[in-house]
């Protein structure tokens, strides 16, 4: 499954490999929003903030509608469930290697305990 969706992961880390993308992203969690708001934060042309807008379309992460002379962003938030699922797969595999490691490393320190003194009420 993740060889299906190594495209699309691909396309989805490098939009968010930015950080002026993923303040986007941000800002289009709270409503819709035009070129130009999301631009204005950072001070960027309009160009350049179509770029970035354009990388986020891309990997599916917005959708851009034009009304009028007028281009309105949304999130879809669908791309960042399958990054996150992808994400949660690694979380799971560290968790269980940490988790191991934990008993481990308790097994050896019960094992390296000085034995308890004759006499001492514990």
């Amino acid at each position: 499954m993740v060889e299906l969706l190594a495209p699309q992961l691909d396309s989805i880390f490098h939009a968010l490999g930015d950080a002026t993308r993923r303040r986007m992203l941000r800002e289009l969690a709270d409503g819709e929003r035009t070129v130009g708001q999301l631009a204005e934060p950072f001070s960027i042309s309009l160009a350049a903030a179509s770029k970035h807008i354009k990388a986020l379309e891309g990997a599916g992460l917005i959708q851009r509608e034009v009304r009028g002379r007028t281009h309105l962003c949304r999130l879809d938030p669908g791309p960042l469930a399958t990054a996150h699922a992808w994400l949660n797969f690694y979380e799971r595999f560290w968790t269980s290697r940490l988790d191991v490691l934990d008993r481990l490393l308790r097994e050896e320190d019960a094992r390296n305990a000085p034995p308890p003194k004759q006499g001492d009420d514990q």
